[in-house]
């Protein structure tokens, strides 16, 4: 088997065809298609599935009312105070887009849309906007960018630690941007890696036995594949988590 090309199936977007949109032309790609599959699934199912009564879909129910309170106090109470209460739905919304889009990519012939730069790269920028709304919103516009420079210091410094500053705010962004972007394209490449020794070890005749009924090398990709849904669990929060405290930095810059 060819690696490389198992490799780029998986990790590389795929154009279906361009769409004519006011005059361009608009690709209609497989990341795209997977970003607006848990839009969908967020903005519809899960809240028929919370406001359902069935017993059946309380495991359901119990789970997401659970990351919610999670985000709420851990997150955003505990990083933006009080204040930051009312923006709970805000990072309810990123938290669960993020671990959706995550979590595609180790469903059949999906694909992880987090492992495009440019869909970070998005996400990376609405948090960039939301961290200066929110601290212009708590101190005011002009409070704010005064804050951006430590107070007490000399006056002919000002001109020097203001660029410095707002570059702060760009590099708080970008690296929001690449981790997630890395972390999503390195967990894929392992996980590849492991299902392809199943392959590879099949050809030299090496079979290892767990209880002589499961294959050691189907375990090692189950360890995997698990080991990647935590790492969907965790790049989730880790961006939410930062985004909570760049923001409460911005509102509360004591």
């Amino acid at each position: 088997m060819d690696f490389e090309t198992v490799l780029e199936h998986h990790i590389i977007d795929h154009t279906y065809r361009f769409a004519h949109v006011f005059g361009l032309n608009v690709p209609l790609t497989k990341h795209l298609a997977m970003m607006w599959l848990v839009g969908l699934i967020l903005a519809v199912i899960v809240p028929l599935v919370y406001r359902s009564k069935a017993r059946a879909l309380w495991p359901l129910r119990a789970a997401i009312e659970g990351l919610v309170e999670f985000v709420r106090h851990d997150i955003v109470l505990d990083n933006m105070g009080e204040a930051g209460l009312r923006y709970t739905p805000y990072f309810c919304t990123v938290f669960f887009f993020i671990l959706g889009c995550n979590l595609a990519g180790l469903v059949p012939y999906g694909s992880t849309a987090t492992g495009n730069i440019s869909v970070t790269a998005a996400l990376a920028v609405m948090s960039l906007v939301f961290i200066l709304f929110a601290g212009m919103r708590e101190q005011g516009v002009a409070a704010y960018f005064k804050t951006l420079v430590p107070h007490g210091v000399p006056g002919w410094l000002v001109p020097l630690l203001f660029p410095i500053e707002l570059f702060g705010l760009l590099t708080k962004a970008f690296a929001l941007c690449i981790r997630l972007f890395a972390n999503m394209i390195s967990g894929h490449i392992v996980l590849l890696s492991f299902i392809m020794m199943i392959f590879i070890f099949a050809q030299v005749n090496i079979v290892v036995d767990v209880l002589g009924v499961i294959p050691g090398q189907l375990v090692m990709a189950l360890f995997v594949m698990l080991l990647e849904v935590f790492v969907a669990f965790l790049q989730a929060f880790i961006f939410t988590f930062l985004t909570a405290i760049f923001a409460g930095m911005a509102m509360h810059p004591h």
